[in-house]
């Protein structure tokens, strides 16, 4: 039994890799170093704590309270920039993968289109719409006209290739939109975890200085806990503002996901009805 040729899919426009890696490699150092002088020239500006002494004084605003959690803040800020410095990178790639309109609105015309019989419509709109799941529609209605223009293949083998299209334009342009979201997961955790930390080594701190002093001091041993926290209340405010963000990006393109195979469904499904009225 023949089979479905496999020709090369409409070329697609889509976001490189190796730009996009190297975009994450040189963001976590570059956060990571911002933090740090934010940390040492901001949050430890002398100015923030009573005297203007780093070391001894009591801090006098929230800049200096945060400053006093210790070696882990800048780590933790670190990954707070993190989060936002990439959820602005794949809101940027996810909008242009949505195209220039709404996309529901986009699927319901294509969709009407195709039921008219109206192929070169359809594509008009893609070219209208631009974007990831433009590009990944018009490869299958470019297919389509192909399909119909062949006489040799059955229409078995004939929706089979058209399908087969769709998915391999579906799969050079909807994994660049994951990329880096990976890292927003990540910082779920380890954002919490090196909040722990920070926090752990601060009562560890605490507790010591209390034993060398001898005499138990509530008020000393209070404000020392509290700087600890510190670092837990920013671990969980990164892993908090990750995870609703991670959610938010994945909903985007599980929507677009959606988009494509509703569409595609329907030039198939199209091509088929076409194909049995004509035979």
């Amino acid at each position: 039994m023949a089979t479905a040729p496999t020709k090369p899919t409409t070329p697609v426009k889509k976001e490189g890799s190796g730009a996009s890696g190297t975009f994450a490699v040189l963001t976590i150092p570059i956060c990571l170093i911002i933090a740090i002088v934010i940390y040492i020239f901001i949050l430890g500006d002398p100015s923030h704590y009573a005297g203007g002494d780093v070391d001894k004084g009591t801090p006098q605003d929230v800049f200096g309270t945060v400053h006093r959690g210790g070696p882990i803040v800048p780590v933790i800020m670190s990954f707070v920039l993190m989060v936002i410095v990439f959820s602005i990178e794949r809101a940027i790639v996810i909008g242009r993968a949505a195209g220039s309109g709404s996309v529901d609105a986009f699927v319901r015309k294509v969709t009407s289109l195709l039921n008219a019989g109206n192929i070169d419509s359809a594509s008009a709109e893609c070219d209208k719409q631009k974007g990831s799941v433009a590009n990944v529609i018009k490869s299958g209605l470019k297919k389509y006209r192909e399909m119909e223009a062949d006489k040799l293949l059955t229409l078995d083998q004939k929706t089979l290739a058209i399908q087969k299209d769709i998915e391999e334009a579906t799969a050079l342009e909807m994994p660049m939109l994951e990329q880096n979201l990976t890292i927003i997961a990540t910082l779920v955790s380890i954002g919490t975890l090196c909040g722990l930390l920070g926090t752990v080594v601060g009562m560890i701190k605490a507790f010591a200085t209390l034993a060398a002093a001898g005499a138990p001091n509530t008020s000393d041993l209070s404000a020392a806990i509290s700087e600890a926290l510190i670092n837990t209340a920013l671990g969980i405010t990164t892993s908090a503002s990750s995870i609703i963000l991670y959610n938010f990006f994945t909903s985007k393109i599980d929507k677009l996901t959606y988009a494509i195979d509703e569409t595609g469904f329907s030039i198939v499904q199209t091509f088929a009805a076409s194909h049995a009225r004509n035979n």
